[in-house]
């Protein structure tokens, strides 16, 4: 099973509560990034283009934590950068699983194998291993070669000792249709992963190769042709239905940017984990205080080819709850994969992009150092106090 029963029933019921109780924006997914540093430089990532001096940052155990119990989502993602490099990683895992929070550790496997005896195999457990293909393909999406090899090692080293790994597959517009199924095919046949994580790349700004990325059209189409190649092996997603349905543009679907709300060494990111364009001290202040109506695709330059998952799922999964018979129907049939597409959101009136990174990173970057700078004077003085 894709997606562990228990956690099934445990954000159903609290989707369920949220609608009940008439919260109109709540959070299903906490993307926790404890740090950007990463151990690969992948030509489609926008997180690891930063200084040293903020790569070294780390977000703290009691700091990651506190987000968890801030938020109150019920799964915890945690990317990066790459989350493994975090010499606290364990205690962070472990902190969250003891809150019985679902927690996805995202990382490229090249540390995974080395530090499984770190970890307790758990239903609210999942390594979540990105892979962009088979290994021409990843290797060159990572910019290294045998990082392909070396994460195979490592899901069947993690999946003999009992943990539930997933695959992340991020497609960009190098892969075709057929290789995209054979990859597929692996990674539940062969693999024997839970379940596949797919998403169309989302063209970061300061991503090193911006040809790579789809447009929206390119990217219906390429599921079109996907979903058509499924044979007799049933690909297990970790993600809704009618999310699968909306990448095959079977569905006209407004993003939900506070579904997966994240938090990082800067504080809580607005207005997503795709768009850095602002940061709120709190959770709390995030939700009241983000213009949210002044993003998404129709709306925004930067949001127009945006299908991203964590974008959309949530969308997916209110759609759901709202329309369970059309949800049945798409599990039932299949995606499909003939029909006219849904119409498309206009992009008329949507406002230029504002590119305000450099200068908000400069400010929060010092804005940091001088709060630590602070905390440490504090310290040094609480301690000559106490010698005194």
């Amino acid at each position: 099973m894709a997606v562990p029963l228990i956690q099934q029933i445990r954000v159903g019921t609290y989707v369920l509560k949220q609608r009940l109780i008439g919260v109109k924006r709540y959070p299903l997914v906490l993307m926790l990034e404890p740090l950007f540093r990463c151990n690969l430089a992948c030509v489609g990532c926008g997180k690891i283009d930063y200084e040293d001096r903020i790569l070294d940052k780390r977000l703290s155990v009691r700091e990651c934590l506190d987000a968890v119990d801030e938020c109150g989502a019920p799964v915890v993602s945690i990317p990066g950068g790459e989350p493994l490099i975090h010499k606290e990683i364990k205690e962070i895992v472990d902190g969250i699983v003891a809150r019985k929070k679902f927690v996805y550790l995202c990382t490229n496997a090249l540390l995974m194998e080395k530090k499984l005896n770190h970890f307790t195999p758990s239903s609210y457990l999942t390594f979540s291993v990105h892979l962009d293909g088979m290994e021409e393909h990843h290797d060159r999406a990572v910019a290294q070669k045998g990082v392909f090899k070396r994460a195979v090692s490592a899901i069947r080293a993690a999946k003999a000792r009992g943990f539930r790994v997933n695959v992340n597959c991020t497609l960009f517009d190098q892969m075709t249709a057929e290789e995209t199924a054979k990859f597929f095919d692996f990674a539940i046949n062969d693999l024997d992963v839970e379940g596949i994580t797919v998403s169309p790349g989302y063209a970061y700004e300061r991503a090193p190769d911006q040809e790579q990325f789809l447009s929206r059209r390119k990217t219906k189409q390429l599921f079109r042709d996907i979903f058509k190649r499924q044979g007799a092996c049933k690909w297990r997603f970790t993600q809704s239905t009618l999310f699968k349905d909306f990448l095959a543009g079977n569905q006209t679907y407004e993003c939900t940017p506070w579904g997966n709300p994240t938090r990082n060494i800067f504080g809580w990111q607005r207005p997503c984990y795709l768009l850095g364009e602002g940061y709120a001290d709190s959770f709390r202040q995030l939700m009241d205080d983000t213009a949210w109506d002044q993003y998404g695709t129709g709306r925004y330059e930067k949001c127009a080819n945006c299908m991203v998952h964590c974008g959309y799922e949530a969308t997916a999964v209110n759609d759901t709850l709202s329309h369970p018979l059309k949800a049945l129907g798409v599990l039932i049939r299949g995606v499909n994969t003939e029909r006219p597409m849904a119409p498309e959101i206009p992009l008329d009136n949507q406002r230029p992009a504002e590119f305000v990174f450099e200068g908000l990173v400069k400010t929060l970057t010092q804005k940091r150092e001088e709060e630590e700078a602070l905390g440490q004077a504090q310290t040094g003085s609480q301690q000559s106090s106490n010698a005194a």
